[in-house]
């Protein structure tokens, strides 16, 4: 029985989530046929919220349902995750450039309160998206963070398991990151911050790339 209904988010939100995970790291590959009443039973929920978290799936073009081929993974090429990263990284830069001009001295405190706590986090996962949301956050842009929520899915959840090297070069992104918001100097923040994020969609490129030429995929873990 799935832990599925044990973590944060709506029950939909949470099969979306692990689905999504599993296609873009590649559990789920392309041409791959999915059974609904499969993974019902996986995740222990009904079939109404997994119905509806593969047809956001298929909204975001990673899998198609069809009424009469069922349900089929499309999947990502390596060439479209590190595009996908670099969208993400032109906002993120956006994010950390304004966020230069607007930060307040608590929201910068906290930053680098929350910059440090990704090293001995548990879950270095839920520390470092709490870090880079306090930046988008300090932008001052509702609009922004709305482009921001939906580009980041393109983020796995596994990512730091797959390239754990990565882990460690974030944190002293992060460092590099946090003095230019220090010093009040957008371009270099707004640089840093595409850096990262691209760096880090170059990086699941090569992962993939390397893994799509073997059997192996990565191990599988309890959902979400």
């Amino acid at each position: 029985m799935s832990d599925i209904k044990s973590i944060g988010g709506t029950v939909r939100s949470r099969a979306a989530r692990e689905l999504r995970d599993r296609v873009l790291t590649g559990r789920l590959r392309p041409g791959d046929r999915l059974d609904l009443d499969q993974i019902t039973r996986e995740f222990g929920i009904s079939r109404t919220p997994v119905r509806e978290a593969l047809l956001e799936l298929s909204y975001e073009g990673l899998v198609a349902v069809t009424p009469r081929s069922g349900i089929t993974v499309i999947g990502i090429t390596p060439e479209d995750a590190v595009d996908n990263f670099a969208v993400l990284a032109a906002l993120a830069g956006k994010a950390a450039e304004w966020a230069t001009a607007r930060v307040t001295g608590p929201q910068l405190e906290e930053l680098h309160r929350l910059a440090d706590a990704v090293g001995p986090a548990p879950d270095v996962v839920t520390a470092n998206r709490q870090f880079h949301r306090a930046v988008n956050l300090a932008s001052g842009s509702p609009r922004l963070m709305t482009y921001l929520r939906q580009a980041v899915r393109v983020v796995p959840a596994s990512y730091f398991d797959l390239i754990p090297e990565q882990e460690q070069r974030s944190r002293a992104d992060h460092a590099v990151l946090l003095d230019a918001i220090g010093r009040g100097d957008g371009a270099a923040a707004r640089t840093i911050a595409e850096a990262h994020v691209l760096d880090a969609g170059a990086a699941l490129g090569d992962w993939m790339r390397a893994n799509s030429t073997s059997d192996a995929r990565p191990p599988d873990r309890p959902p979400c």
